[in-house]
């Protein structure tokens, strides 16, 4: 499969997925805990747990993806899944959607492509190992910590820890199977992974669901991309240099103005809970 198929299967799976685990956790009993207490609530939840294979499903098309595409262009397509997850409101769940709703959506489809035409297929290049893992390791232990201290940043330290396994993500893509499975990042990937599964639950049950997914994604994508960039030898074609600046900013500024803008439709709990 090539690298930009998978994307594209990644971003359809991420959206649906969107879809599934916000109606789950606004249905979620009101009771005391958040982040992991709310997390071990929700994985009893059918629902939720579509919502979580359709995540690991498109995890696992991203992790293709990475083998050859750079983070700029992986990470943008994939935040891409909270306007795709719009549609699938609007069309499932009766979400409303306005003229403004479209029209970010329409500057982000203008984004990727940008993006997409400007990438450059490479292989990364290796973090070294022992750095890689403190670094990564005490970013994605720091976040619970805060996540319990400041609630309303959630959805950012969420992208924090997802940006922990999207770098993990593309040191370790491509390796045969045996390797991935003993390289100690991929451990610290999955770590990471329900860490920020953990947060983005809690800012799920607290905020739009648009709001807090393009927080998230706006976070993965900026430093995801920044450490492509800078660090693993992402390549972009010669001369498209402002194809990539001007891509991911369309991308990033898209995600969070649909978050600002978006409003779930009032009956989104009932019409989640009778489905």
């Amino acid at each position: 499969m090539s690298g930009h198929l998978a994307l594209a299967v990644s971003t359809v799976l991420y959206g649906l997925g969107i879809v599934a685990q916000t109606v789950a956790a606004r249905r979620a009993d009101e009771r005391p805990g958040a982040g992991l207490g709310l997390l071990a609530r929700l994985a009893v939840d059918r629902l939720y747990l579509l919502g979580f294979s359709c995540q690991c499903g498109g995890f696992g098309f991203a992790f293709l993806a990475r083998e050859e595409l750079p983070l700029y262009l992986v990470q943008a397509g994939s935040s891409c899944a909270v306007g795709l997850a719009t549609v699938i409101g609007v069309l499932a769940l009766g979400w409303r959607v306005r003229r403004v709703e479209i029209a970010v959506l329409l500057v982000m489809a203008c984004g990727i492509l940008l993006l997409t035409g400007a990438a450059a297929p490479s292989t990364a290049r290796e973090l070294p190992l022992v750095p890689a893992l403190v670094v990564l390791g005490l970013l994605t232990l720091a976040v619970l910590p805060l996540a319990r201290t400041w609630k309303a940043a959630t959805p950012v330290l969420a992208g924090i820890a997802f940006a922990v396994v999207a770098v993990a993500a593309r040191n370790v893509a491509g390796k045969p199977l045996l390797e991935i499975l003993l390289h100690p990042l991929t451990w610290l990937m999955v770590i990471a992974a329900f860490v920020g599964q953990a947060c983005i639950a809690t800012a799920l049950q607290r905020v739009s669901a648009t709001s807090a997914v393009a927080s998230m994604d706006a976070t993965t994508v900026v430093i995801g991309s920044i450490a492509g960039l800078a660090l693993m030898g992402d390549q972009i074609t010669p001369g498209r240099e402002w194809w990539v600046a001007l891509g991911g900013l369309l991308v990033v500024g898209g995600v969070l103005v649909l978050g600002s803008v978006t409003k779930p439709a009032p009956d989104l709990v009932a019409a989640g809970a009778g489905r």
